[in-house]
């Protein structure tokens, strides 16, 4: 599996669905990009609904990425992890995480190039837009798009703010895919992500 497209990121701010809603809403409306994010459970708590995802993900062929936790990705036969800048080393999560996927969230040209030396499959890159989802500083805007994939050959997951009117300007300016939480998780989250379905494989077409 390859990472592009949609690429859904659970949040529970925006609705009171458990993840394993989410994400089978998200799964029926086409979506096989998933991000395991849960800042709030205990690991005991994220393990269990971890092993759920990993059933359901694998139902419809999708991709489970687990957030922060390389142990519990391990644990459940996760397809890979995603690190902050702030979380495990790249170089110990590539020993552990031997033969799996480790994407790592990046802010600067400098912070790109840095993981794809050290062996990141990915990188996120934002955020793209202003978001309050979390705090990760400035927009980045789409142009430090266009300038991190001139300068990496991996998959970049644009991140941040990204709505259904500003998908297609990251996805023309280079991005590999699209990570979308809020935009999706408010309102009726199958038709939301349908509609990030709809649109991105329109875009393609043309």
């Amino acid at each position: 599996m390859q990472i592009n497209g949609i690429y859904f990121i659970t949040d529970r701010t925006y609705c009171s669905l458990s993840a394993c809603e989410m994400v089978s809403l998200v799964l029926k409306a086409g979506v096989r990009l998933i991000q395991y994010r849960d800042k709030d459970g205990t690991r005991r708590q994220l393990y269990k609904e971890a092993v759920r995802l990993r059933e359901l993900t694998r139902s419809f062929g999708a991709m489970l990425i687990m957030n922060d936790h390389a142990d519990i990705a391990l644990a459940v036969k996760a397809d890979g992890v995603h690190l902050g800048q702030d979380d495990l080393p790249l170089k110990e999560a590539r020993k552990i995480m031997s033969g799996k996927i480790v994407g790592i969230s990046t802010h600067s040209l400098e912070q790109a190039r840095d993981a794809e030396a050290g062996g990141a499959d990915y990188i996120g890159f934002g955020p793209v837009f202003q978001t309050a989802t979390k705090d990760a500083g400035k927009p980045k805007g789409v142009d430090n798009i266009r300038l991190i994939k001139q300068n990496v050959c991996i998959p970049v997951v644009a991140i941040g703010g990204i709505t259904i009117d500003t998908i297609g300007e990251v996805i023309r300016a280079g991005a590999d895919a699209a990570a979308v939480a809020s935009a999706i998780c408010r309102g009726s989250i199958e038709n939301n992500a349908r509609q990030f379905v709809e649109e991105l494989k329109d875009m393609l077409k043309t």
